[in-house]
């Protein structure tokens, strides 16, 4: 059963990474997973929001270097050395490398847990502008197919974790917002009995 998915897992890497490949993938998509650019978007989206943002999106600023840590340390720190997965740029020949293979492991993906993550706690936090943030993601984790450095299996694992991350701390910042940050209604005094006492 393993076998025959891994086998799935690399003929729909091939597909995306050699039969879908194209001169606008190789000029976008190196562009859009370069740590570089996607540390700088955002920064200037955090910034941005703790500048012109309501306090309640300032706050949401922290949440979600929460979910950023999170997400990174457990896919880079914990799953990725647990599962000890080669990156299909080390093992597969005649693929379409678009960028360096690096030295790490394959599963889950980094950038679509961490892209995932924030996709996640934006749209239930912002629910306006939701599907901006879930395009994003899925822009973000299929670029790493592209390049050649991921499986869609280790996409999918990463997308997997940083939306459950996600949703746990989006959960943290509504318990947080509900007791700490929305306004207590003052308490109602008791009216004064006003009635006068019957003398005995």
């Amino acid at each position: 059963m393993l076998e025959m998915l891994n086998g799935l897992d690399e003929a729909l890497f091939l597909f995306i990474n050699v039969t879908l490949a194209n001169p606008v993938t190789d000029l976008v998509m190196p562009i859009v997973t370069a740590d570089l650019y996607l540390r700088i978007l955002y920064g200037a989206a955090m910034i941005l929001l703790l500048v012109k943002g309501s306090p309640r999106l300032r706050w949401l600023v922290l949440f979600s270097v929460v979910v950023l840590v999170f997400t990174d340390q457990l896919a880079s720190s914990f799953l990725k050395p647990l599962l000890a997965r080669p990156r299909p740029c080390h093992v597969l020949g005649d693929i379409h490398l678009l960028v360096g293979c690096g030295g790490g492991k394959s599963m889950p993906s980094s950038h679509a847990a961490n892209a995932f993550g924030q996709a996640a706690l934006f749209s239930l936090c912002v629910r306006r502008i939701k599907w901006y943030f879930w395009a994003f993601g899925a822009v973000v984790a299929i670029s790493r197919v592209f390049v050649g450095v991921h499986y869609p299996g280790d996409i999918l694992a990463g997308a997997l974790l940083g939306t459950t991350v996600g949703v746990a701390v989006t959960f943290s910042f509504e318990q947080f917002e509900t007791r700490l940050l929305k306004p207590k209604p003052r308490a109602t005094p008791e009216p004064l009995d006003l009635e006068p006492v019957e003398k005995e």
